[in-house]
Order: C-alpha cells, then structure tokens, then sequence
C-alpha cells in the first residue's frame, strides 16, 4: 500500500540547487510519507503537480526560483494559484524583481521568500509552519 500523502515541489532551472534543496529538505520531511519531487522546467512542474493532485497527493508547498527560462516564477506560483488557490508558495531567488515579489506578496499568493544563497535555518524557519499543518 502506498503510504505517500504528501508532496514538496521544487522548480529551479539549475540542477545543483534543487540537489542543495533535497539534501537540505530531507532533514526536515519525513519521506515515508512526503514525496519530494524536483523540476528544472516550469512548465512540466505544472503538469507534474497536477498529476500529484489528481492523485489526491496533498501539495504541502511548491518552492520556485524567480529567473527561469519560458517562465518566471512569479509567472508559475500566478498559474498555480489560479488552479490551486490554496497552495502554498515559497520563492527562493537571487534574481528576484522586487517590485514582482511585492505584488505577490500584497496579493496573498507567495507564503514566503528567501534570497539566494539562502539559510538552512531561514529554510527550515520557512518550511517548517506548512509542515507542522500537515502533520
């Protein structure tokens, strides 16, 4: 039987942070239950995310960069909050527009954002209140 109820999700277009990401965030999820998926293309983490929630697997957070090729991030957490407005999003960027990231945030979309490089305790402090919801 599968156990797994939960998901992460992390878009990045740069491999080795989304391998940083999964080292970092595995200390924190419990990966009996919690799926981490991981995405360098926006447009297939959409698709991938909406395969999750057909499945009934509940999305805890979905974590983006901010500069990526075919989409920005702010562009992926609008199409996510569209089709999912409950979905929690996180953005973790060095290249941010600031003036994106503040619409997000004064439109309720964006849980949190974190500057590149970033804090493991600033990640975990983060994280951690979408997790405890969960559990």
């Amino acid at each position: 039987m599968n156990e797994l109820k939960y998901a992460v999700v992390c878009v990045d277009d740069d491999p080795y942070i989304l391998q940083m990401l999964g080292f970092q965030l595995s200390k924190v999820i419990d990966q009996k239950f919690t799926l981490l998926e991981y995405f360098t293309d926006p447009n297939k983490a959409l698709e991938g995310i909406g395969d999750l929630m057909n499945e009934h697997i509940d999305v805890i957070f979905v974590m983006v960069d901010y500069q990526m090729p075919k989409m920005t991030g702010a562009q992926l957490i609008r199409s996510l909050k569209l089709k999912y407005p409950t979905l929690n999003c996180v953005m973790l960027s060095g290249q941010a527009n600031k003036v994106s990231v503040d619409e997000l945030k004064s439109e309720n979309l964006l849980a949190s954002f974190l500057a590149k490089p970033w804090d493991e305790e600033a990640l975990f402090a983060a994280i951690r209140p979408m997790i405890q919801a969960h559990s």
